[in-house]
């Protein structure tokens, strides 16, 4: 947590009164931590452990928009609307949460270094969201995948441009398909595309990035 960006920025005394405003939660592997409809009871910090966000249709089946991992923050969006939860997030693997509660939050949005910081937080995951909007009406399957797969190497919308990508993204092929809305036979063959160009090798619950520069170059293609 104390190298993520967004974290960082708020100072040393904000960041202090954040954690000391928060209560340690741990939870399992494949535990609901909320519900679309739940009323938000805090404010997130992952100090370890991964969890998606996701959605879920009438016919069951599951459309995840993104991943949470340690050293982020999510959960604001909900305090700040003063609206109850949008999405699911549940756990993927065991998990160490802060939680700042709802009345801790809304004390520490009434200095305006706080409120500005969770301006960026939100301004951020707006600028992915529309992000990926114009990926899906513009650019190639293909494309789509290598920039989906340049977002999990950054990290979430927390994390500041200036954050080393990694190489390794944690993710299995069915779990990428359903972040893209695709089937896992369709990702397998954008896979194979990039594989083939020396840009990734596919693994098991995991892709390698071998060649950051050519996953670009597919990613800028129309």
């Amino acid at each position: 947590m104390a190298c993520d960006p967004w974290f960082i920025s708020l100072g040393p005394h904000l960041r202090r009164d954040l954690l000391s405003a928060g209560e340690s939660l741990k939870l399992r592997s494949g535990q609901v931590l909320f519900q679309r409809g739940d009323r938000p009871l805090g404010f997130y910090g992952v100090v370890d452990g991964s969890l998606k966000v996701s959605t879920m249709r009438e016919d069951g089946r599951e459309g995840v928009l993104g991943l949470v991992e340690t050293g982020n923050w999510f959960g604001e969006a909900s305090l700040v609307e003063r609206s109850t939860r949008a999405h699911d997030v549940t756990t993927m693997t065991p998990s160490s949460l802060i939680v700042v509660p709802p009345a801790a939050f809304n004390d520490l949005m009434r200095r305006p270094a706080f409120s500005q910081a969770i301006s960026v937080l939100l301004a951020g995951r707006v600028h992915r969201l529309y992000g990926a909007l114009e990926d899906t009406m513009l650019r190639s399957l293909l494309a789509q995948v290598a920039r989906r797969l340049l977002h999990l190497a950054q990290g979430d919308a927390s994390a500041a441009a200036s954050r080393a990508a990694r190489t390794t993204v944690p993710v299995s092929q069915e779990l990428l398909a359903t972040m893209l809305g695709v089937t896992r036979q369709t990702l397998a063959k954008e896979l194979r595309a990039l594989a083939a160009a020396g840009c990734i090798v596919p693994q098991y619950g995991r892709i390698t990035i071998i060649s950051m520069e050519k996953l670009q170059e597919f990613a800028l293609a129309d």
